[in-house]
């Protein structure tokens, strides 16, 4: 089962909810509109890439798009969390990329499918290392993510539809959470194409930089 690390403590990763249509503009950018709760999808874990592991695309598309994103692990799981309690629930914080075949996406679209191969395939979860969830506010936060060393993305979590909290709180009305969930909580604006070779560097300083390479 894949891991991920909170400073030095390991973590096994458990269940990966990811949450669309969470910034207006990207919304806007995809022709989506924002609803009136949270748009959620489940990823396998045997989607995610560790730090310094490659990017491998997969053959059946054309055009596999990067999602920069904050993402928070479970700590202490619930059901039913009051949104007051959110946050403690968290034990860190960390980026990833939701990766997606944004062609494989449209024809889902099309057809009135589900997103799962679009989005679920080996490789389409990439998680940096996380930072512990103690002292840190998430809706303070700025993020990028460059690709060969060209801006691509810039978050400000205090643009999110649907703050961490809420988030937390909706999708444990929802679903058990348990320790070890993992949530992305969506992306901004600036969504587009990778290709072998790029490399691919997340910040959020000054408390991660790391980088992924396409191979």
């Amino acid at each position: 089962m894949a891991e991920l690390r909170v400073g030095e403590q390991k973590i096994r990763i458990n269940n990966i909810f990811c949450v669309a249509r969470n910034f207006v503009a990207h919304a806007k950018e995809m022709g989506s509109v924002i609803a009136d709760e949270p748009v959620v999808f489940i990823k396998p874990n045997s989607a995610v890439v560790q730090p310094g592991a490659p990017l491998v695309l997969p053959a059946w598309s054309n055009d596999v798009h990067h999602e920069l994103e904050l993402v928070v692990v479970i700590g202490e799981g619930g059901k039913n969390i009051a949104k007051e309690n959110a946050l403690n629930h968290i034990a860190g914080y960390g980026l990833g990329l939701d990766l997606t075949a944004r062609d494989v996406q449209a024809v889902a679209k099309k057809n009135g499918a589900p997103w799962t191969l679009a989005k679920g395939f080996d490789g389409a979860a990439v998680l940096t290392d996380f930072v512990a969830a103690q002292g840190i506010d998430p809706m303070q936060q700025q993020f990028t993510l460059h690709i060969n060393n060209e801006l691509r993305q810039s978050a400000d979590t205090r643009l999110m539809v649907f703050d961490v909290a809420t988030l937390i709180a909706w999708i444990s009305s929802k679903f058990t959470l348990q320790a070890g969930d993992v949530i992305y909580t969506g992306t901004p604006e600036g969504v587009g194409s990778i290709h072998l070779g790029d490399v691919l560097r997340l910040t959020w300083s000054p408390h991660i930089e790391q980088e992924f390479v396409v191979a």
